[in-house]
Parts: C-alpha cells; structure tokens; sequence
C-alpha cells in the first residue's frame, strides 16, 4: 500500500513517514501544498495524509482540487489542537477522518488502516481469502491457521491482494501501488513474488489473466 505524507514540519514528516514505512507502506513525500497537490494529481495513493497549514497552497484547497479533479483515495487531515474550524472545512472540502496535532503515532497507523480497509470495502482488521488470513495490525500471516514467513515485498503483494479480492489486477497497478516514487522499478520482479507466493500459500490463490494481470479469491471461485 502507497501513502502520500504532506507535512511542511521537517521533523515532523520525517516521523511519520519513517512510522508508515515500518509498518510495511510504501512512502512518498512532500514538503507545501503546491507538490502535495501535483502528486496527488498525478501518482495514485492508497490513502494520504495531509496537515492543513502548508505554504504555497493551503491544506483546504489542495483537497478541494482533488476532490473537484474527481480525485477519491482516502484523506487523514492534520489539525492543531483547538482549530474545530478546520476540522470543519476539512470535512465539507472531502476529508475522510482527521487527527489533531500533537497525536500518538500508533493512533495515526490505526487510522490510515482504517481508511484502507473501509476504502476496499472491509470492515474487520483481519482479512480472509479461503485458507489464508491476514491481520493488517500486526502484518502476520496464517495459512490454515499456521503462520507464513513472508518478505516485506511478498506481504507489500499480498496485501494489496487481499485488500482488493476478486478483481483483475495489472502488473502496473501492482507497481504503483507496492513502490514509492523513487524506487527502481522492474516488473519482472512482480512475476517472482506472485511465484513466491503461490509457493509459499497456495498455486490456487492467486490467478493469472493473461494480458490483463492477476486476481486473488478462495480456491474454486472465479474472476
């Protein structure tokens, strides 16, 4: 999963972003509204975490164009303490949940899991496909009640799978998703670990459609 942080606090951001990608996301960043804006434009996010007092393009606005482009990924907004206000114009501009500042940063993983879950159409922490279980809080993977030992980039493919069961995926949709923006990008490393994984889980888990990508969904059942 891909998470867009725009905090204009150096320390700050850096924090965050160092919490998200501990816990297995892939993490872009960016420093005012102006680039904040442009990425949201241009890379698709699974969720993205936005304060609203940032220079050059306000919080505010910067959603306001996303929701008016018919930009939908899920926003976390970040508020100072008191400014109810903001929290306000945060919702009625297309926020999805907010957080005010200074907040505990298990608090804020909690709610980005949240906003991708809810965003998939899930609405336990803990998804299942046939066998195999995932619980999004821990990472921790079962097969038929045993745990899987899974690389971050097997369980970065996973998940994504998981979170979007019975639907075509395409190797690009894969990329962007699994990468940060700076990261060397090789689609033949998706076809290795969709390998490892149906090595590693079931061969019947994860379903290849020649030309279009791969789906996920219980033994038996078809796409």
């Amino acid at each position: 999963m891909r998470v867009l942080v725009v905090e204009d606090e150096p320390d700050l951001r850096r924090q965050v972003s160092r919490a998200l990608m501990e816990a297995g996301y892939s993490v872009d960043e960016a420093p005012d509204g102006e680039e904040g804006q442009f990425l949201g434009d241009t890379e698709p996010y699974d969720v993205i975490v936005l304060d609203l007092g940032l220079p050059k393009i306000d919080g505010i606005s910067v959603l306001s164009h996303w929701r008016q482009a018919d930009r939908d990924m899920p926003v976390l907004i970040l508020t100072a303490r008191d400014s109810w206000n903001e929290k306000v114009g945060g919702f009625d501009a297309g926020a999805d949940d907010y957080l005010t500042k200074p907040f505990h940063m298990e608090e804020l993983l909690a709610r980005v899991r949240a906003l991708i879950r809810r965003s998939a159409g899930h609405a336990t922490p803990v998804l299942e496909c046939g066998p195999v279980e995932l619980d999004t809080r821990t990472g921790k993977v079962t097969m038929d009640g045993t745990a899987v030992s899974l690389t971050a980039h097997e369980l970065k493919v996973l998940s994504y799978f998981m979170h979007h069961q019975g639907r075509v995926v395409s190797q690009t949709e894969l990329i962007e998703h699994i990468y940060d923006q700076d990261f060397d990008r090789d689609s033949n490393t998706i076809e290795v670990f969709i390998a490892r994984l149906r090595k590693k889980l079931s061969s019947e888990l994860i379903k290849t459609h020649r030309g279009r990508g791969y789906s996920m969904s219980p033994p038996g059942e078809t796409v």
